[in-house]
């Protein structure tokens, strides 16, 4: 790995290029980019660290703090794009890109696009409908806001991320014992949780929308529709996404309600990814994240439709023409799609897998993506740092894609894990 400049093509500058965003330094390549990493933190959270691919980059430029020295180190670069790869990188990404005059969303709005409260906040301002929320530092006035009558809230950490801390609330008690858990430690990024976020509970099915951006003009790379369960204590854990065509009732409900968080959020550059309940009074917020989808997602998109969010996150930065003259055209799927979220019922040290083999025989079999190997712990899964493995299936004809949904379902239960 090379520390100084080399060569003479362009080179694209990107922050925490962790999780799927991986993957994005190879398509630079491709399109004749070269590739400078730059870290947010002297010590990534180790979530992140182990997906780090620094064979992709010329160097990486480590951020201590000091905006004058990052941007000094950038200079012998030159960098003619600078995007933020991972969650943990999106306002460092902000700073370094106004400062450098390139393509930007501007730091006037970084925290919105962070910070869980003021997104929403941010977003109702903008009249986009959004949930009715508070930000608690204290527990008595997190109870005031909940009531003397019992209701579903949702209470989560003010910054994180993987659906770190995120609890679900039916009396005061659950609330008060979610508070005293979480106020004070640490979340899965490594912040302290001096307050959190309450919201009412949505009711409704969840979708992402994930887009890309150019100058304020925004396109859907693609849209799921996602599947929950009630299981090991968690309301809503997520078993699993379907890719939906990019057309009907409720894509053309889901769209526009997310071009317009994009728009509230100064999301004008760049990809996005935005989870929306659709609930009986239309779309409403949970979050977005101002970079590409997570849990590898886009490379089951790819296969699905032959591109995905990465390869236009790539096109808006090297060739805004042709991003603008595809804009208008949706994508299509050839094949059908579900990433299956694994569940693991007990935590303990994992032996084997003993019917993987019948996971792997299923007729839309595409890919597994092993978060935990036998002889490694196992946990408990209760969010998105815990589940043991993500299945993709693909499959031309759907039924096939939804029977061994529900097949792979089967499996995930009672013998699939070999534990001590």
């Amino acid at each position: 790995m090379s520390s100084t400049p080399q060569g003479s093509r362009p080179v694209v500058a990107i922050v925490d290029a962790y999780s799927t965003a991986s993957h994005l330094a190879p398509l630079f390549h491709a399109r004749g980019y070269d590739c400078l990493h730059v870290q947010s933190l002297e010590q990534p959270p180790a979530v992140f660290g182990a997906t780090f691919r620094a064979g992709d980059f010329l160097s990486t430029v480590v951020h201590r703090g000091d905006t004058a020295e990052t941007l000094a180190a950038l200079a012998p670069y030159a960098p003619v794009a600078l995007l933020p790869g991972a969650e943990i990188g999106v306002e460092l990404a902000d700073v370094l890109s106004e400062a450098l005059g390139l393509r930007t969303n501007g730091t006037a709005l970084s925290n919105a696009r962070r910070d869980k409260f003021h997104m929403v906040e941010t977003v109702k301002a903008a009249g986009v409908p959004a949930a009715d929320q508070i930000l608690a530092g204290d527990l008595d006035t997190l109870l005031d806001w909940y009531g003397p009558d019992d209701r579903t809230v949702v209470l989560k950490p003010v910054r994180s991320a993987l659906n770190d801390g995120v609890s679900f609330c039916g009396t005061r008690g659950e609330v008060r014992a979610a508070f005293e858990a979480l106020v004070g430690a640490d979340s899965a990024l490594g912040l302290r949780n001096d307050a959190l976020v309450a919201q009412e509970y949505l009711v409704g099915a969840e979708y992402y929308v994930n887009t890309v951006s150019l100058d304020g003009k925004h396109y859907v790379c693609d849209l799921w529709k996602t599947q929950h369960l009630g299981v090991n204590g968690v309301r809503d854990l997520l078993g699993g996404s379907s890719l939906m065509v990019p057309r009907g009732p409720e894509q053309d409900l889901l769209a526009p309600y997310a071009f317009s968080v994009l728009d509230a959020l100064g999301i004008r550059n760049g990809p996005a990814h935005t989870e929306v309940k659709l609930t009986p009074r239309g779309p409403r917020l949970i979050e977005t994240g101002a970079r590409v989808c997570g849990a590898m997602l886009p490379l089951l998109t790819r296969a699905a439709t032959g591109e995905s969010q990465l390869e236009w996150t790539v096109l808006a930065y090297t060739d805004p023409e042709a991003f603008e003259a595809r804009r208008h055209t949706d994508y299509e799927v050839a094949r059908h799609a579900v990433c299956v979220n694994m569940v693991a019922p007990e935590a303990g040290k994992l032996v084997d897998f003993p019917k993987l083999a019948e996971l792997r025989a299923l007729e839309s079999f595409h890919d597994v993506l092993l978060k935990v190997r036998p002889g490694e712990e196992i946990s408990r899964t209760v969010n998105d740092l815990t589940y043991p493995m993500l299945v993709h299936l693909l499959h031309e004809v759907e039924g096939i894609v939804t029977h061994d949904y529900m097949t792979a379902r089967h499996l995930d239960g009672e013998g699939f894990y070999d534990v001590v």
